[in-house]
């Protein structure tokens, strides 16, 4: 489950050690880590890390396919997940030590900057794979943090980038060996900690406006993305 903790200026929130994928629980765990880490006076500023294989899976199809009745809402509430994030008065930083698939890498997409593992992992939308379109507000949010013809390279080929590949194409800012990469996304979260929350917050929402009224509207549940 997820974990936070503080080092110096920087909130580090551990996704966890397994697939990571969003589940209820889970989702929770990162709504909470956030709305803490938000609420807290600067400076400060957010590094979402995980351990083991996976930055995040995506969403967990089992726990969806055996609670249909309550997928509508909990897609709502994964969507409001990635507008928090995309919107948040605090500077983020995704250290992705593992593979970032689907969900899992959007939520990445909505930090201000992405770090990558430079010799492991990938960072995959394979919805053209699984027959699941992207709903509005998900294309909306890679179309608005990705460069254009990355994003439509990405959504309609399922191609999976290496950290190297992804910094070349504007996926991800930059990579670091496997023993450096949370200190290296600490040092960049860190330097950016002093911004005012309410001024950062007014400008994210100026930059992402489209993105964020989409993912807070109507989403075509009935081919909701993984």
């Amino acid at each position: 489950m997820p974990q936070l903790r503080r080092d110096g200026d920087v909130f580090v929130l551990d996704l966890g050690e397994g697939e990571n994928r969003f589940a209820p629980d889970w989702v929770a765990g990162v709504e909470d880590a956030l709305a803490e880490a938000t609420a807290a006076p600067a400076p400060r500023a957010l590094v979402t890390a995980a351990t083991g294989k996976f930055w995040s899976n995506g969403l967990d199809l089992e726990w969806m396919a055996g609670a249909q009745d309550q997928v509508p809402a909990f897609l709502t509430r994964v969507h409001e997940l990635f507008a928090r994030v995309l919107e948040a008065g605090i500077p983020t930083v995704a250290a992705v030590q593992g593979h970032a698939f689907a969900a899992g890498a959007m939520l990445a997409t909505a930090h201000d900057v992405v770090v990558m593992r430079e010799d492991r992992g990938y960072f995959c939308v394979p919805e053209v794979d699984l027959g699941l379109p992207f709903t509005p507000g998900m294309s909306a949010l890679l179309l608005a943090r990705l460069p254009r013809r990355t994003a439509h390279d990405a959504m309609t080929t399922g191609r999976r980038y290496t950290g190297p590949e992804a910094v070349a194409a504007g996926i991800a800012d930059a990579v670091a060996p496997a023993d450096e990469l949370l200190e290296r996304a600490v040092g960049i979260a860190a330097a950016r900690a002093g911004k005012q929350a309410g001024t950062l917050h007014a400008i994210k929402r100026g930059i992402h406006g489209p993105a964020l009224e989409a993912l807070r509207g109507p989403h075509g549940f009935g081919a909701a993305a993984a």
